[in-house]
């Protein structure tokens, strides 16, 4: 049979908060506030615990970056769409004539609300667009899919 050693008992003296993150996290944990408190230490001192910190870092470093991807590429292909709905837009829809052109900037504003009601429907019930899309289509320095 192993012989325990004694721990040494010693006072502290914490910040209400950081005493209240302690209690909370001992809870959640189902761990008394003195083990959390001796992992904590022992952690901190560790002579590794620079490496896990940078490592932690670097981990978080590349998600933000995986997110700053998908953010990208979600706003190329926003912009993609728009320019591809502009061209084709200019390209099949003929100038009015004056009086044409007035009932339809008439009307203009009631199909525009349309426009946005359709848009809030889309977006509340999704699937957007851009999980239409797949991630593996590939794109040119320009946020273009090449073939």
């Amino acid at each position: 049979m192993a012989l325990r050693k004694k721990k040494t008992q010693i006072s502290v003296y914490l910040d209400p908060d950081v005493m209240t993150m302690l209690a909370d996290y001992a809870a959640r944990r189902n761990q008394s506030q003195s083990l959390v408190a001796e992992a904590a230490i022992a952690s901190f001192l560790s002579p590794d615990a620079a490496d896990r910190r940078e490592a932690a870092f670097a981990k978080r470093l590349d998600q933000l970056d995986r997110r700053l991807a998908r953010t990208e590429r979600d706003v190329g292909i926003g912009i993609e769409t728009l320019a591809v709905f502009i061209r084709f837009w200019l390209a099949t829809t003929p100038a009015l004539p004056e009086p044409a052109a007035q009932a339809a900037r008439a009307k203009a504003s009631e199909r525009y609300d349309a426009f946005v009601t359709a848009l809030g429907r889309r977006l509340a019930k999704g699937p957007r667009l851009r999980q239409e899309i797949p991630n593996d289509v590939p794109m040119d320095g320009n946020g273009a899919a090449t073939s």
